[in-house]
């Protein structure tokens, strides 16, 4: 599947140590006093449970969204807003103003060779007002990060073999740098290498930033950079995103950039499947402006305020897809205003989204009633199966790589706990670890909210899932 991202590697010998730390694969049995029912084959198994479009939908926020290439193969203009007049390459831009809020979210690769193997590849972020007057960008917030790092001043998050399941402490958890990037963005962490705003100039291009991807002293000669800003203008600005070599370890001019914006493209991946076409599907990866980056949805019974307990087990897809819609007909992904020919014509995936849920439970009936909840990655599938199908043992492959902000939860007592953060790492065809249990009284209600941005480096779809306990049994570990 061409969504799936290259995965780095650390040194052969550091990636043999880590890989003998235990791996905790935990799964959810799904039940309160009787057990849904499942239909297994000699590899997967059939969840029989009712499958819901997830409510809400996405905002209007525009997003610059950055992935085509991912692997950059030599120097050009990544993406570029600008209308192209004036410029060497007109076909090069795709003449979108962006103005009040908006967001990007950029993913790249590059690879060394051999006679390469001390050189670093730039990546610059330029703005310029869109009309004759200055304008003032200003960062909401941001994070970025390289997927391995030997210079302590750029933050890096390198591919470790975590667990299923980490509680979210006062040092996070992560693994690569789509899943440091988002964990930062939830906990609204550290943004030290951004200034607060920049003053943009009219008729010449501001350099927001310059980013390097070097791969001097990693083996292999391979490193990643995941960024995500969230941005705010007082007028309409054009944003351009750049990749270029620099002179030994200094980047690139202003000059060179400038002149780069002349054109050309830089080289794309993957000729996408065109939409509605039978067979296979190639999605392709995103070079383009998408439509919404924010989804927000509050699950409720149909004509109610709140969600009965009874509904229990029922899932709903996150960021579910074309061919990917688990029964339930809904496609997340976010539309594109403007796209490169030859990328993704839709957001496939919703990398850097923010998905926040809101969960108002009622036990409307005469007994108390436990349930748990999960972040769970069932096989992909189309069509209505009756509920979820997962392997029997999860695959190899990792799926989804990120962090999960839940509130509501049980807490000490009786009382719901706060927030409370946790790093998941689910394999294809996995059902979740718990997250945390819910337990309601006859009569009593209780709101959960969920937060998480689709990760880089994920696959969808997933499903959040709640799901009945049986009381007998002993329930699985949480997280310590």
């Amino acid at each position: 599947m061409m969504m799936m991202s290259h995965r780095y590697q650390l040194r052969p010998a550091a990636l043999a140590a880590l890989a003998a730390l235990p791996w905790a694969l935990a799964t959810l049995p799904a039940a309160r006093g009787q057990t849904p029912a499942i239909k297994a084959t000699a590899s997967t198994q059939l969840r029989s449970q009712q499958v819901a479009p997830l409510p809400g939908g996405l905002d209007g926020v525009l997003m610059v969204n950055d992935n085509n290439p991912e692997l950059i193969s030599g120097p050009g203009i990544l993406l570029s807003t600008f209308d192209g007049s004036g410029l060497g390459v007109p076909a090069a831009h795709l003449d979108l103003p962006l103005n009040g809020r908006f967001d990007l979210f950029s993913h790249h690769v590059y690879a060394g060779t051999p006679a390469s193997s001390s050189s670093t590849m730039w990546l610059a972020v330029l703005a310029q007002p869109r009309g004759k007057g200055s304008s003032t960008l200003r960062l909401v917030d941001g994070a970025t990060a390289l997927s391995q790092s030997l210079d302590p001043s750029q933050p890096s998050a390198p591919f470790l073999p975590l667990p299923a399941l980490l509680a979210q402490g006062i040092e996070p958890a992560y693994s690569g740098p789509g899943s440091r990037v988002a964990t930062e963005l939830l906990s609204r962490g550290p943004r030290g290498l951004f200034p607060d705003s920049w003053t943009l100039t009219p008729a010449v291009p501001t350099t927001l930033m310059v980013l390097p991807l070097p791969v001097r002293g990693l083996d292999p000669l391979l490193n990643g950079r995941n960024l995500q800003l969230r941005l705010q203008s007082d007028a309409p600005v054009d944003l351009a995103l750049l990749a270029g070599f620099g002179e030994g370890d200094q980047p690139p001019t202003a000059e060179y950039w400038a002149t780069l914006l002349q054109g050309p493209l830089s080289p794309k991946e993957h000729l996408p499947t065109a939409r509605g076409a039978s067979g296979s599907i190639i999605y392709s990866r995103v070079s383009g402006v998408q439509l919404g980056s924010r989804w927000r949805g509050r699950i409720t019974d149909p004509g109610q305020r709140w969600l009965s307990t009874s509904r229990a087990p029922i899932s709903w897809p996150i960021a579910s897809l074309e061919r990917g819609r688990l029964g339930t007909g809904q496609s997340q992904s976010a539309e594109l205003r403007r796209f490169y020919p030859g990328t993704a014509w839709a957001a496939h995936g919703n990398y850097g989204v923010e998905y926040e849920i809101t969960l108002p439970l009622r036990n409307s009936s005469q007994r108390p009633e436990q349930l748990q909840l999960a972040l769970e990655s069932p096989i992909k599938g189309d069509l209505n199966q009756g509920g979820l199908r997962f392997y029997n043992q999860p695959a190899k492959a990792v799926m989804f790589r990120g962090t999960v902000e839940v509130s509501g939860l049980d807490g000490e007592g009786s009382k719901a706990s706060g927030r409370q953060a946790f790093h998941l790492v689910l394999r294809a065809g996995q059902q979740g670890p718990r997250l945390g249990l819910i337990s309601l009284p006859p009569g009593h209600s209780r709101e959960l909210r969920v937060r998480l941005i689709y990760p880089a480096d994920a696959t969808p779809p997933q499903v959040l899932s709640l799901l009945p306990v049986k009381q007998s049994e002993q329930s699985p570990t949480t997280a310590p």
